[in-house]
């Protein structure tokens, strides 16, 4: 019988954060902030997933993988393990962008990710992202 479970993982930022899902339902997840040290932290994080939920890696039938934006090592820590276990467990690994993830909640709204230097990144429907600085509110003068 083909498995539908799939393990979706992302450490594009300062967190581990990963879903093991079967079908619609949704059999563990976890977020775990973390400011540096995620290439030593994500497959203990990813193995104790898998046993919370009592699921083996054979039981898996594709892996979701953050792509980011964000940080360029974190994403290379995500592409990176996604891509060995694809290879080693010989299924698809497949890259989800924050705003295709996002955009679930509300596909024709704008959607936003925080970027560096008070900046954010924005798309809206069938547009490509664009940097820009955060909106300020405006400064009221007191007499």
């Amino acid at each position: 019988m083909p498995s539908d479970t799939v393990l979706g993982f992302d450490s594009s930022g300062g967190w581990i954060a990963a879903a093991l899902i079967r079908g619609d339902t949704v059999l563990a997840e976890r977020f775990t902030p973390l400011a540096k040290g995620q290439g030593e932290a994500l497959m203990p994080a990813l193995k104790a997933l898998l046993v919370e939920a009592g699921v083996d890696w054979s039981d898996l039938a594709a892996i979701g993988a953050g792509i980011g934006p964000g940080n360029f090592t974190g994403i290379r820590i995500t592409t990176a393990a996604a891509r060995g276990l694809a290879l080693g467990l010989g299924i698809p690994a497949i890259g989800v962008n924050r705003f295709e993830a996002l955009a679930l909640d509300g596909p024709d709204l704008p959607t936003v990710v925080p970027a560096l230097r008070g900046q954010v990144w924005v798309q809206t429907h069938g547009q490509p992202p664009a940097l820009t600085d955060t909106p300020r509110p405006p400064v009221s003068a007191t007499v």
